[in-house]
């Protein structure tokens, strides 16, 4: 399993929200790139980056720290938010990001999810964010109808790279991750799920990692940033 730690960016800043709120957000560091290059020299071998403003605007906010880090780092890197349409994916790419991550799209725009991994083998995730069950779109901010599995299903012949699956109501609450609903998503699908979502100890670690090999990643931020998790140390549980 990889371990993805997270950079979630809003105002400029590498932040974390609390539950989705982004009036609930902490400033960890206010040099996105120094950050990742931390995480890099400790030993990561990907970096999980969220544009926070930029889902919510429906384009590219944090272009310019974004694009710092894919600079200094020379570790694949993946980003979502407020990636929409072909021309975005294609500018993301060409600027050296390893993965592109379709999330409000993928539920408004399925096509365009199909289209990009035709064109882009190995370069599009999906995003698929959800409270109770249920998918979220827009920054988190609208609920829809649409159950996690079905979106996940719908995808299974389209050619993409990972499902990123986050419980919004365990993001940045430090509670755990849902590992029974992330291990019933990547055992009802043939597509490498990546976890997100309330990742806090070594021990929820090795809870995600006994979900099997459908299991390809997990994704953290607080923890990493509060100490709660040494990096060296997660990435030793999830080699071993």
């Amino acid at each position: 399993m990889i371990l993805y730690p997270a950079i979630d960016l809003k105002d400029g800043n590498a932040v974390r929200l609390y539950k989705g709120e982004m009036d609930q957000a902490t400033v960890f560091n206010d040099n996105p790139a120094a950050q990742a290059l931390e995480f890099v020299e400790a030993g990561c071998e990907w970096l999980h980056l969220v544009d926070l403003n930029g889902a919510f605007a429906g384009e590219p906010v944090n272009a310019a720290p974004v694009e710092e880090i894919l600079k200094q780092c020379k570790v694949p890197a993946q980003l979502g938010g407020g990636t929409r349409d072909m021309a975005t994916i294609e500018r993301w790419l060409d600027k050296g990001l390893a993965r592109v991550i379709l999330g409000t799209v993928a539920v408004e725009n399925p096509d365009l999810v199909r289209e990009a991994a035709k064109a882009f083998p190995g370069k599009v995730a999906v995003g698929i964010d959800a409270r109770n069950g249920r998918v979220a779109t827009k920054g988190w901010a609208e609920e829809t109808d649409v159950m996690v599995t079905d979106l996940a299903k719908s995808f299974e012949d389209a050619g993409v790279a990972a499902i990123i699956y986050t419980d919004i109501n365990r993001d940045g609450a430090m509670q755990g991750p849902n590992v029974q609903a992330t291990a019933d998503l990547a055992n009802a699908v043939s597509i490498p799920v990546i976890a997100s979502g309330g990742v806090s100890s070594l021990d929820d670690l090795r809870n995600l990692k006994a979900c099997g090999a459908a299991l390809d990643g997990a994704i953290s931020g607080r923890a990493l940033y509060d100490g709660a998790i040494d990096l060296g140390e997660a990435l030793n549980v999830l080699k071993g």
